[in-house]
């Protein structure tokens, strides 16, 4: 019976220093101090059942009996030195709890999610701008023989040449122009060439009026010479991000549509358009700036010359 109780007594110290050992954090203690209850439970049963059998055995077989516990008690220390080292290996491995994960991915993402919001605070990638200014013309607009020779205006009214600007006075080379248009943001480098370098698509137009000529002295008629410009470019904004941002486009397409038409009844005259300027942020999404472009167009459209100059300022609202 005292190696009975001396065998418990130093299974419940194994197992309590095991708990103790393998359970690094409080969670993994309580398990295995569970897993030490239960041990201790299932070895105190057996323990009584072996001292049952000890009361109603005779004494003869009472010494066989207690040397048979021992040994029973010894092959349970062993087991259970064994699943100690089990437990021993499995807490010196790092566990990787899939919440855990999920929960620092998440927070990974939010991390990026705020940086990337820090970057572009107080701006917007989008603008929408209305501009204005003048158009210096290469030469004078011309072609306008086609309109006296269809005698929509009648030959009577448009002097000797047949020219309804004919008498000395000619259109003039310079023009006004008011128009608007808006950028559409598509990269933040310029496609990962170059950092903070924004590539935005353009789209726009602009009226520009020449000249308003009279062109009948008894009824008042004027001839109004205008154009309109229709473009589309891409644009690269530099510096993004700070107050003022330079930007350039290095070709666009555009097509102008003149009035009156040309020599050939032609009011199409497609070409090309160069340009640079810069943005100041005014006030949040707010912004002024100025540009200047050329337009270029390969060959004249039926003696209408529509390359030039366009220099002005404009006012951008980002969205």
């Amino acid at each position: 019976m005292t190696k009975t109780k001396l065998a418990l007594g130093l299974t419940t110290a194994l197992v309590a220093f095991a708990a103790a050992t393998v359970a690094p954090t409080a969670s993994a203690a309580h398990e295995a101090t569970a897993h030490a209850k239960k041990a201790v439970q299932k070895h105190a049963k057996k323990a009584h059942t072996y001292e049952t059998v000890e009361t109603h055995s005779s004494s003869f077989s009472h010494s066989n009996s207690s040397n048979a516990k021992v040994d029973a008690l010894e092959s349970q220390l062993q087991s259970l030195q064994s699943e100690v080292r089990s437990l021993r290996a499995a807490a010196g491995r790092p566990q990787i709890d899939p919440d855990t994960a999920k929960v620092q991915e998440l927070d990974q993402w939010m991390q990026t999610s705020k940086e990337h919001k820090e970057h572009h605070k107080g701006g917007k990638d989008n603008m929408v701008f209305f501009r204005g200014g003048y158009n210096f013309g290469d030469s004078s607009r011309g072609g306008l023989g086609a309109t006296a020779g269809a005698g929509l205006l009648g030959a009577a009214n448009l002097g000797t040449t047949g020219d309804p600007l004919a008498g000395g006075a000619s259109v003039n080379k310079d023009a006004w122009y008011f128009g608007a248009g808006f950028d559409w943001s598509i990269n933040d480098n310029l496609f990962g060439l170059a950092p903070n370098t924004e590539v935005a698509a353009e789209l726009m137009f602009d009226y520009k009026q020449f000249s308003e000529k009279a062109i009948s002295p008894l009824t008042g008629s004027k001839l109004t010479v205008n154009q309109i410009t229709l473009a589309a470019s891409p644009k690269i904004k530099f510096l993004k991000g700070s107050v003022i941002r330079p930007w350039l486009i290095p070709a666009g397409f555009e097509i102008n549509v003149i009035s009156p038409p040309s020599n050939g009844v032609t009011y199409i005259n497609p070409g090309i358009q160069f340009g640079g300027g810069v943005d100041y942020k005014v006030w949040k999404d707010i912004y002024v700036g100025a540009d200047a472009r050329y337009h270029y167009t390969p060959d004249n459209t039926d003696g209408v010359n529509t390359r030039g100059v366009t220099a002005g300022g404009y006012l951008g609202l980002g969205f």
